[in-house]
């Protein structure tokens, strides 16, 4: 069984009628299989993934289109880098943070580049041993999370719109076990 969307819009591809398929996004936004046919994700297990997979390719869509109405110049990428930075209680080594980021060194390197040249982070000498870099977040950078901040919580209002307080609960919950891993037993 296929459901349309349920957000209330029509998409990049039209509105999935009252008893048409939902349909993928190809990784290059073209339209791809459809949910629940030949070819396409088969079961309740695949229709879920796919759902997944959708939801996550629409809230990258909002958040990045969010991003680019607070005019920042940054990357999504950028942004969750700022995010883990400060997150650390002390300035990190670039290999934390591609440790944290679970990305290669090079990539954060690439990133730290750019976030360096837009003044929003520094490297600084490690003062106890001056041969380690730390990364640390300069004013500018403290002034970019704040507007980050207000972006994604716009972003996150948008996609939210739907759901009622309760459905929210509900997502809250299921969203804390998928993160977690773990099922949490209710009594």
């Amino acid at each position: 069984m296929t459901h349309p969307a349920t957000d209330g819009s029509a998409g990049p591809h039209g509105p999935a009628g009252p008893d048409g398929p939902a349909c993928s996004d190809g990784p290059d936004g073209s339209v791809g299989t459809e949910v629940g046919t030949e070819g396409g994700a088969e079961g309740s297990e695949g229709q879920l993934a796919e759902q997944l997979l959708r939801l996550t390719r629409r809230v990258h869509r909002i958040q990045k289109r969010h991003l680019e109405r607070h005019d920042l110049g940054i990357t999504p990428a950028q942004s969750r880098l700022l995010r883990t930075l400060a997150h650390f209680g002390a300035p990190p080594r670039m290999a934390d943070l591609a440790e944290r980021l679970e990305v290669v060194p090079r990539a954060v390197t690439t990133l730290v580049d750019a976030l360096e040249l837009s003044g929003r982070v520094r490297r600084a000498p490690d003062p106890a041993n001056r041969r380690v870099i730390r990364i640390e977040l300069t004013e500018a950078g403290h002034h970019a999370l704040r507007e980050l901040h207000a972006a994604r919580r716009s972003a996150a209002e948008e996609i939210l719109a739907p759901l009622t307080e309760e459905q929210r609960v509900v997502l809250g919950g299921l969203l804390d076990t998928l993160v977690d891993g773990v099922a949490v037993r209710r009594c």
